[in-house]
Formats: structure tokens, C-alpha cells, sequence
């Protein structure tokens, strides 16, 4: 790295922050078109049609869907905005907006602003260019976006100006969902059908179940001019190639450390840009690895959150550049350092603001409560390849089970207490205890049940935390609305089949503390193999879990398969979250995106060997081959020169014969037709070439100057800013 841009980066301070900064309260959701806006400006009566339409899914009129559109535009245009768009998020991962104006001309060579019910609820974006997986033919191009009123429209503002940004699913013309949040939304509805099922034993009083989720989010931040530097962050956004540093995590000192000045002013820039979004942004701080991050958010109703997160990466990356950082949300950045995940704390709420997770402190809520923690074990276990495919891609392959994530087995930890009470039902047995920790259960053979007393499993994949599970598994790169989606239809499917079970039972002449009991007793019985309390990353586990019957799919190609499971297109169509033909066509498109994925880097690490290093390595050895000749001529022997000069020769030799190799077979995996044999050969054929080559290129780093070498290190990315 030039020695004068060096200094130049290094020499950067941070933004100075406003003296006095206003009160979050006082400007907290300003650019969010929520309910207490809408209160203030929509007619009493459309209010409360707004308030049905969010609440029950009943369907808005055109007199109130123009009511609402033209109080809308006008909020808008009082913050500045001059377009509105359809924000949605395809099946892209990203989110995607196509901005049209507010104007319309009058005829009279001047023009007026317009904004009706129509362009609110529905508009037209050409879907030919999104993924469909099949779903539609190329020339079939015609796609629909339409309002989704439970998430809140939003001002985004940018460096550009400022737009009106409406949420919407976005649909093919014959009513197939192209998108991450149609789905997500009918297994939000699933959902509530079920648990209302099982709450109907209860008399509760709830009308509405949800789920929730609170998504923390970890991050690195690099200084832009780094980031421009390297091609592989450009384009792949990990690096393909980079020797280790000194000094990495080892020590341990960047975990909950003082935040620099300067990630602090990024951090409260974006922080303040969020607020205004509404997206209650409660932690931040500094994680495991150097220039590694993390924030997190008060938890939320889950179609909401996962609106909220996408505008959380997407505020990540532009906050970053005005700071003059790049913000790498990639899984794994940078080898032999911790990657980056996204811990979804998920639970199940109600409308009467209690959350069915919590154990309760009375003897139904603790039937109720256990009712619902088994059928989630029991739907983990039974789905737990679907679990694993929708956390599965190419970059989450380099993170899961590295010491640093939860490995690729999906299990539940449960804790120490749960685990006794569940074992103790199992056997019939009462548990007897006076620590004050224990609620009574007060049912004969029903033990007691423990409040918020289980410990942090961080080896596994979904851990329960005392009144909602934590799914560690999920990518930093994930649109979380894959996951959640997944999740939140497994477990309705089996609180369906969980209700019918007691239903049948009370059919017997059983009472339904006895049905639901035996029941209960059965499935834990049936799913407990699931259930895992020790150290995720130890080899013990992984032989246990080959007993168990747990798949350890490690690749992606081979985890995507959940999808295409003849159990899981059955349960997605029965509970209406994806129709056959829509789960079939997730997996095509994740599968040829994983191919696409790996595609790139394959391309990236020919022409980063062949165009980078290798000259670069090619002219040190001339520069030393001409100190090896003039000291010949002199009588002077240097036979570690002379090796070291072999050294470099043969490495140069290696990264070339890697690549021509790599090219080779990549160019055999890209001509093949059909979507799963291209991803096994990328997978299988191409990938392996990568740590081959770079193996290496990251040695030819160690040997050559410091100054010669073309791209910034490993030291100088994670240790400078």
C-alpha cells in the first residue's frame, strides 16, 4: 500500500457530532406514516377502516384508500418528498423501488401534485428482470406490487432528495408470490389460526397471535478507501485472498471495548437516520472480532421487524460512505476471524400483549406455556433439514460451525431446568423443589415449570432464553424474512396437528388436562432427540446427532434440498404459506444463486492471481534475480536469497497452474443445464480450487516487500481506520 494514501487514511478523525443533539422522543418515527399520523389526519371513520384492515385483513374501500392516499401525499410533500414508490423486496434477497413523480400535468402547460387510492393500493413494476424460479415465462413480464397497510409507509431520505416509500408484496400476474413477504404474511396468518386453535382451550380472551422478532445485527466497518482496494470486497464482499494478521481476535480486547470516536459518529449518525424511520435501534457495541459490530432493536411484531432490518443493512451501507467507511455485511469478510451473523430473537405474542413463551404464573398459562414450547421442539425436530435450508447460502457455508456460529445440525437448548421438567413429564413424574425460582404447576404429574432461568447456549442453533428462542444461525446477510417465514409455518403446522392430537384424545373421554398431558408426553417423547444442552462444536455432538437422525448438511446445494422435501411442499401448500409450484421455484432460485455466487468469486480468483499477484511476485523476482547476479559477480554467496527467490518462482508456478485449472472447471461446471448438477459442480468441482490458490498467494504475501504488494493487508483493513 503507498506509503503517502496510507498516512492520508490513517490521519482521518471523525465526524464531530452536534453539541447538543435533540432528544430521541422528540423526533423519534417523524418520517413514518404510522397510526398516531394517521390518526391525526384521516377522518375518524377511515382511521378506524385503516385500523380493521391492519388488525382483522379486511379489505379497504376506494373512498377510504383515496381518503388515506391523498392525507399521505400531503404529509409527504410537507417532508420534502417528490416521488413515492413501491418498496418491496424480491426474491433478490435486497429490496427494490421504482420512483414515480406525485406530478401530473394539468393541460395548461403547468403541472399539479396527485396521489389517489389506486396508485396507493396497487401498481405495476415489470417482474421480467426479478427471479422467478419458473414462475414465469421471460416474455410473461408483467408483475404487481400492492400496499401492505400493517407496515407503515416511510420518508427515505438521501443525498438525492427525499421518498415517499410505501411497503408492498409483489406478485406474477397469475398470482404467484415473487417476493420474501407474501409468503411471510400468510405464515403470519397460519400462525395466529393455529395458536388461537390451542388458545381456545384456555377461554383466552386473545382475537390476534403473532410472532415476534427482534434481529440483532453484526457488521464490520473498514475505511472506504480499503474497501475501493480490493476487488473481492467490491464484488464479492468477503476477500478471496489475504494473509493472516499478527494480531487478530486472540487477545480478546475488542469485544465490548471503548468504541473508536470515529465508528461512534457512524454509529450515532445511524442510529438518529433510524430513529426517524421508527426502527427502535436499544444496543450497539463492539464484537469479537477487530472492527467488528453489532446493534440490536427492541423486538417487534416479525413482518415489521424484518421491514425494519432491510432498512438497517441498507442504512448501514450509505450512513458508512458518508463517513468515508465501507459497512461489510457479508457472513464471513475475513478468514480466521469471527464472521458476522443475525440472532433472530423470535416468540409468539397476542393482542392482549402477553407472550405465550413466557412460563406464566399460573397453572393453565403453565399448560398453555408448555403446550407451545413442545410443539416448537417437535417442529424442529421434524423440520429440521427445512430449518437448515432457509439459512443456507454461500456465504453462511463459510461461517456455520466455525467456532463462531452455531454448527449446521439444527437443535434446541433448552437449559438445565427446562430440560429436567420436560424429562419429568416424560416419565410421569412430579418435580418437587422449594426454590423460589419453581412455579407451581398444581396438576398431578405435571411438574413445575422454571421463569427466565436458563442459561446462553452461543454453540447452538436455536436456544431458548427464558421467554423467546434465539435462532443463531441465520446469515448477517440475510433478508430475515426467509427464515422467519420458515419457522413461523413449521410451528403452526405442528400446533395444528398438536390440537388434533388432544382433540382426538378428549374424543376418548379424557379430560383435556389428561388429553393434553398424554399428548404432550408423546410428542416430547417423539422429538426430544432434538434437544441438545452440551457444546455444539464438538465432534461428540456431531456423532450423536448422525444417531439421532439430525442431517449435518454442510453445503448449500445440499441443505437447499429442505425445500424441495416432498414433507415440506406439502406442509407450505396444506397451511397456504407457498403453493407447490412457489416452494419448487425457492429452490431453484436460491440453488442458481448459490452458482451465480460462486461463479463470481471463481472469475475474481483467476483474474486476481493472474492480474495482481502474480506480477506483482514476477517483478520481485526480477529485482532479486539482478541482486543475486551482481553479488555472484562480486564473490558474494547468498544461498537464502538464492531459496528464497526458488520459493517465490515456485509459488508464482503454483497460483498459475491453479487458476488454468480453476478456469477449466469452471467453464465445464457453467455449460451444464440443469440448476442442481451446476451448483454440486461449483460446490464440489470449482470451490475447492479456491484455498488451493489462495494457500498460495497468501504465502507469496509473507515473502514479498511491503510495499510491493498490490492490495491492502489483513493488518492494515482490521487494525486502521
Amino acid at each position: 500500500m503507498p506509503h503517502g494514501v496510507l498516512a492520508e487514511m490513517t490521519a482521518k478523525s471523525a465526524k464531530t457530532a452536534a453539541s447538543a443533539a435533540p432528544k430521541v422522543s422528540d423526533y423519534y418515527g417523524c418520517n413514518v406514516f404510522g397510526m398516531e399520523t394517521m390518526k391525526l389526519l384521516l377522518p375518524k371513520e377511515t382511521y378506524r377502516k385503516v385500523q380493521d384492515a391492519i388488525e382483522k385483513g379486511e379489505r379497504l374501500d376506494q373512498d377510504s384508500a383515496n381518503a388515506v392516499a391523498s392525507a399521505m401525499k400531503t404529509w409527504a410533500i410537507q417532508k420534502g418528498a417528490t416521488h413515492y414508490c413501491h418498496w418491496f423486496q424480491p426474491l433478490t434477497g435486497a429490496t427494490a423501488e421504482k420512483h414515480d413523480s406525485f406530478i401530473d400535468p394539468t393541460g395548461t402547460g403547468g403541472v399539479i401534485e396527485t396521489f389517489t387510492g389506486q396508485m396507493l393500493v396497487q401498481a405495476e413494476p415489470d417482474a421480467s428482470s426479478f427471479p422467478s424460479g419458473g414462475l414465469r415465462a421471460t416474455f410473461e413480464a408483467r408483475g404487481y406490487t400492492a400496499w401492505d397497510p400493517t407496515s407503515p409507509a416511510f420518508i427515505l431520505e438521501t443525498a438525492g432528495g427525499s421518498t415517499l416509500c410505501i411497503p408492498t408484496c409483489f406478485i406474477s400476474y397469475t398470482g404467484h408470490a415473487l417476493d420474501t413477504k407474501t409468503p411471510l404474511l400468510r405464515s403470519i396468518e397460519a400462525l395466529n389460526k393455529a395458536a388461537l386453535g390451542i388458545l381456545s382451550y384456555f377461554k383466552s380472551d386473545a382475537a390476534k397471535v403473532f410472532s415476534t422478532l427482534g434481529a440483532e445485527q453484526e457488521y464490520f466497518l473498514i475505511d472506504r478507501e480499503y474497501y475501493k482496494a480490493r476487488p473481492d470486497l467490491l464484488l464479492c464482499g468477503r476477500t478471496l485472498f489475504g494473509a493472516a494478521s499478527p494480531k487478530g481476535q486472540q487477545l480478546e480486547d475488542h469485544y465490548f471495548g471503548t468504541i473508536k470516536d470515529r465508528v461512534l459518529a457512524f454509529m450515532t449518525d445511524l442510529e438518529s437516520e433510524l430513529y426517524k424511520l421508527g426502527v427502535p435501534l436499544k444496543t450497539r457495541h463492539n464484537e469479537v472480532a477487530p472492527h467488528q459490530y453489532e446493534c440490536a432493536p427492541v423486538f417487534e411484531e416479525a413482518n415489521v421487524a424484518v421491514d425494519h432490518n432491510q432498512l438497517v443493512m441498507d442504512a448501514m451501507r450509505r450512513v458508512a460512505e458518508r463517513h468515508g467507511l465501507a459497512a461489510l455485511i457479508y457472513e464471513k469478510p475475513f478468514a480466521g476471524v469471527n464472521g458476522s451473523g443475525k440472532h433472530n430473537n423470535w416468540s409468539l405474542g397476542t393482542d392482549t400483549g402477553k407472550n405465550l413463551l413466557s412460563p406464566g404464573a399460573t397453572p393453565q398459562e403453565n399448560l398453555q406455556f408448555l403446550i407451545f414450547l413442545v410443539s416448537i421442539i417437535k417442529a424442529v425436530r421434524d423440520h429440521s433439514l427445512l430449518l437448515r435450508a432457509s439459512i443456507a447460502s454461500s456465504g453462511n457455508d463459510h461461517r456455520l460451525g466455525a467456532n463462531e456460529a452455531p454448527p449446521a445440525i439444527m437443535s434446541v437448548f433448552l437449559g438445565e431446568q427446562l430440560t429436567k421438567v420436560l424429562s419429568d413429564l416424560e416419565k410421569g413424574a412430579t418435580t418437587k423443589s422449594t426454590d423460589p425460582m419453581w412455579i407451581p404447576f398444581g396438576i398431578d404429574k405435571i411438574p413445575p415449570v422454571l421463569k427466565d432461568n436458563t442459561d446462553r447456549n452461543r454453540t447452538s442453533p436455536f436456544a431458548f432464553t427464558g421467554n423467546k428462542f434465539e435462532f443463531r444461525a441465520v446469515g448477517a446477510a440475510f433478508n430475515n424474512a426467509i427464515p422467519i417465514t420458515t419457522l413461523n409455518t413449521i410451528v403452526a403446522g405442528q400446533l395444528v396437528e398438536t390440537k388434533a392430537l388432544i382433540d382426538a384424545a378428549m374424543k376418548g373421554g379424557k379430560s383435556f388436562k389428561e388429553a393434553a398431558t398424554e399428548v404432550l408426553r408423546r410428542l416430547y417423547k417423539e422429538s426430544k432427540g432434538a434437544c441438545f444442552e452440551g457444546n455444539n462444536y464438538s465432534e461428540e455432538w456431531v456423532k450423536e446427532a448422525k444417531k439421532r437422525g439430525l442431517p449435518n448438511e454442510k453445503t448449500t446445494p445440499a441443505a437447499l434440498k429442505g425445500f424441495d422435501r416432498k414433507q415440506s411442499v406439502e406442509l407450505f401448500d396444506k397451511l397456504g404459506v407457498l403453493t407447490a409450484e412457489e416452494s419448487h421455484s425457492r429452490y431453484h432460485i436460491l440453488l442458481e444463486k448459490y452458482a451465480k455466487d460462486i461463479d463470481i468469486e471463481a472469475k475474481l480468483v483467476s483474474e486476481m492471481a493472474t492480474t495482481l499477484y502474480v506480477p506483482a511476485a514476477v517483478e520481485y523476482q526480477g529485482e532479486l534475480a539482478k541482486v543475486l547476479e551482481a553479488q555472484k559477480a562480486a564473490g558474494i554467496k547468498s544461498p537464502a536469497q538464492a531459496s528464497l527467490l526458488r520459493e517465490i518462482a515456485a509459488k508464482v508456478e503454483a497460483v498459475l497452474e491453479g487458476a488454468a485449472e480453476l478456469e477449466a472447471a469452471r467453464a465445464k461446471a457453467d455449460a451444464l443445464g440443469d440448476v442442481e448438477d451446476k451448483a454440486e459442480a461449483y460446490c464440489g468441482s470449482v470451490k475447492p480450487y479456491f484455498e488451493k490458490i489462495r494457500a498460495q498467494v497468501d504465502a507469496l504475501e509473507l515473502l514479498l516487500p511491503a510495499a510491493s504488494w498490490p492490495v491492502p493487508k489483513y493488518r492494515e483493513m482490521l487494525f486502521l481506520m
